[in-house]
């Protein structure tokens, strides 16, 4: 009767892994990275516009790509969790992503040395909320799919 029910408990641990994998794959990692690096180009856009009329204040700019490109070519993230009994979920942490913040580059300064470029600003906040839009659907979408599969009989 025991080992029957620990058969049964290993079943259903391997069971959860499975569907713990399927949560946590590489796309999801990706979109998840993506989605930072969003949030966080959306945070700088909004600081730029709202120092448009302080003097002196230089534009800023995020660059996530990279490490986005990164971590989907080495398919694997930086930070493994640790696991220390067969129960515990191996997980894969997304690890901390390099963004980088750096001053715009180009535009004209005003003579009072602001080079925030409010027309610049705009368009970047409309293309990031679309990108964060378009992923957070795709993403939204996987998981209705996945819990269709899970609760289909």
């Amino acid at each position: 009767m025991l080992t029957a029910s620990c058969n049964t408990l290993a079943t259903a641990v391997g069971v959860h892994k499975m569907a713990i994998s399927m949560i946590d794959d590489s796309a999801m990692q990706a979109a998840r990275i993506a989605l930072d690096g969003l949030s966080q180009r959306q945070q700088v856009i909004s600081h730029n516009l709202a120092n448009v009329d302080t003097p002196g204040y230089k534009a800023q700019m995020v660059s996530f790509e990279g490490a986005l490109s990164r971590a989907i070519s080495q398919n694997k993230s930086s930070i493994q969790m640790q696991t220390t009994s067969e129960g515990h979920i191996t997980g894969s942490g997304a690890g901390s992503m390099s963004v980088q913040v750096t001053e715009r580059p180009g535009g004209s300064t005003r003579a009072d040395g602001n080079n925030v470029d409010i027309d610049t600003e705009l368009i970047d906040q409309t293309e990031t909320g679309l990108r964060y839009q378009a992923i957070s659907q795709v993403l939204s979408k996987k998981l209705i799919l996945l819990k269709a599969i899970a609760t289909a009989r």
